[in-house]
């Protein structure tokens, strides 16, 4: 069930695509598809989404999204590496403008040693922008972790679109201080 947060920001993410003209794409682990449900959950998403994977398995990471073997190996799939290359190949397969990452432990079990139950790791990518990612340690219960997860991961989608606005007013600012 989609939570009334996780609908809200879901619809201001799809506002903000469907004025840029960009389409979404989501590559998830641990959350089991509750990203792309947040996002379909919103009438008339088809305009801005494009597709998602449920990506659990570490042979649906190198398949589906391409990631690097040996990143999976050195990092294993709980980790910056990995997510941001989720993120990327998600990007590329989908011809997306901006794709959501998640990996993490929602437990209860699965930990292993520097990654309790509830680590995250976040990662976006988009258009134009350098890609990002971002370790999280949630608390609570495995519905506790894969519902915070997908907050965050709406949220930091949002803060991806907030910096591509900053970078194309200062270009417009740039181009009006040249033709003055």
């Amino acid at each position: 069930m989609i939570s009334g947060l996780h609908y809200q920001l879901a619809a201001q993410l799809g506002e903000r695509l469907r004025n840029a003209g960009w389409r979404v794409c989501c590559a998830e682990s641990c959350t089991g598809g509750m990203l792309a449900q947040a996002i379909t959950a919103v009438p008339g998403s088809s305009l801005w989404f494009e597709m998602s994977w449920v990506c659990y398995a570490d042979r649906a990471k190198l398949e589906l999204l391409e990631v690097p073997e040996d990143r999976l190996r050195q990092w294993g799939a709980v980790s910056e590496a990995v997510v941001l290359a989720m993120a990327e190949g998600a990007m590329r397969q989908a011809d997306a403008d901006l794709a959501l990452a998640v990996s993490g432990i929602a437990g209860p079990d699965g930990a292993v040693q520097h990654k309790p139950v509830g680590t995250v790791w976040l990662g976006w990518a988009a258009c134009g922008l350098r890609s990002r990612a971002r370790r999280f340690q949630f608390r609570g219960d495995r519905g506790a972790v894969r519902q915070a997860a997908t907050e965050e991961a709406l949220r930091g989608a949002l803060r991806m679109l907030d910096e591509r606005d900053r970078q194309q007013a200062a270009w417009s600012d740039d181009r009006q201080l040249q033709q003055a």
